[in-house]
């Protein structure tokens, strides 16, 4: 059966993140069956595909539509997410004598944030898979996300989210006509009470990394990066990790570049810097050898509400690309982001979400202590904007 489905995408199976298992692409997957972790979706390219087609592409996301895993284009949930422009901040590398610093704004996709990538993915997987509806415990963004997808495609949306979340992302939520289930606590509190109500098994949960698609929404950002550069790479890439499927997604998209030539194997690829909140930094603590690994870590509440994942199910994933890339993690304080903010709008004019002004204190952090080099090329991710964050900074700009 599989052999017969004709698709533009070049998707062959899934893989276990942990033992390498194949499974299949043509049906519908959670988490791998042998380990019980995350699916990874591998390609196979059968003639060489030039680089040259993207050219005359809409400038989305799905211009990299060979290797992404939607079958039929008649599924494709869109609502123009992806191509983010990427901003280089000459005013700030001048005042910290940097060469090159640069950013890529996220907040400018669709629903404000990075997690339309994932979502639109995921939703359009889902619509393939003919299912009913859609399930997601989120500490904002993706919530909002995967509502706005849902309503596009005619697909129910539960959401199920922190008390404490700011109250854009809730009334977004509203507006997009999802049911909304608030919870005291995290992100796990609200993936247990999903589970609860999702018991039957009606609608597919998309939490992170528990389907295999939302990464796939997500490396869209590292094909970008190469395109808009010219496909050539920065030294260092920052990226806010709570899930961690963007660092995960970005390292991946690397690879498969060179696997298709549109990058050289010979270039360098970039040190992959996974930053995360003082008050939950779970990767930071096994990265460092604090704890065998985040399945028991307690975390609190951040400013920076999507780095409020106290064990994300994809922790060895993101170690591997730390240790891969030769990267490093570390964590901000709930008052070096609100620093981060400030110079980030003074200096830019930029109002980034909190997680964005976590990856640019981490950036001064480590250029203070040499770990890296003032003339290296330094790349940003912001993740969202920061106006869905008002009740978490508002008055807090005179430090």
């Amino acid at each position: 059966m599989e052999s017969t489905i004709q698709t533009l995408s070049h998707i062959a199976h899934l893989t276990c993140s942990a033992c390498g298992n194949n499974h299949s692409a043509f049906q519908p997957q959670l988490l791998s069956t042998c380990c019980q972790l995350p699916l990874e979706s591998q390609y196979e390219i059968a003639e060489p595909l030039s680089k040259s087609i993207l050219s005359a592409r809409p400038a989305t996301m799905w211009r990299y539509r060979e290797m992404l895993p939607v079958f039929s284009d008649e599924n494709i949930v869109s609502l123009g997410e992806g191509f983010t422009p990427i901003l280089t901040l000459n005013n700030l590398a001048r005042k910290y004598s940097l060469s090159n610093l640069q950013l890529k704004d996220e907040g400018q996709n669709p629903t404000g944030s990075f997690k339309a990538r994932g979502l639109s993915m995921a939703i359009s997987k889902a619509k393939e898979f003919e299912t009913e509806g859609c399930i997601i415990p989120t500490a904002g963004n993706a919530g909002v996300a995967m509502a706005a997808y849902c309503a596009k495609a005619g697909m129910k949306a539960v959401v199920v989210m922190p008390r404490h979340t700011p109250k854009a992302f809730k009334e977004e939520c509203y507006w997009y006509g999802a049911d909304v289930q608030l919870v005291d606590g995290l992100i796990n509190d609200c993936a247990a009470r999903a589970k609860e109500l999702n018991a039957d098994g009606s609608l597919l949960d998309v939490s992170t990394l528990k389907e295999p698609y939302r990464l796939e929404g997500k490396k869209t950002m590292g094909y970008e990066i190469a395109e808009q550069l010219n496909w050539s790479l920065p030294d260092v890439i920052l990226y806010p990790a709570g899930g961690g499927t963007g660092l995960i997604g970005i390292w991946k998209a690397f690879k498969e570049m060179q696997q298709l030539g549109w990058l050289p194997k010979s270039i360098k690829l970039p040190r992959m810097i996974a930053v995360q909140a003082a008050n939950c930094q779970p990767l930071v603590e096994t990265y460092f050898g604090h704890q065998e690994n985040c399945k028991n870590y307690i975390g609190k509440p951040t400013i920076a509400n999507g780095l409020a994942v106290p064990r994300p199910l994809g922790e060895h994933m993101m170690l591997r690309v730390l240790h891969e890339s030769g990267g490093t993690a570390l964590s901000i304080t709930e008052q070096e982001m609100l620093e981060g903010l400030q110079e980030l709008g003074k200096k830019e004019g930029l109002f980034v979400a909190p997680e964005g002004a976590a990856v640019w204190m981490a950036a001064r952090k480590l250029v203070e202590a040499g770990k890296i080099d003032r003339d290296e090329k330094i790349m940003l991710l912001n993740t969202g904007s920061g106006q869905k964050y008002m009740d978490n900074v508002e008055g807090k700009y005179n430090l």
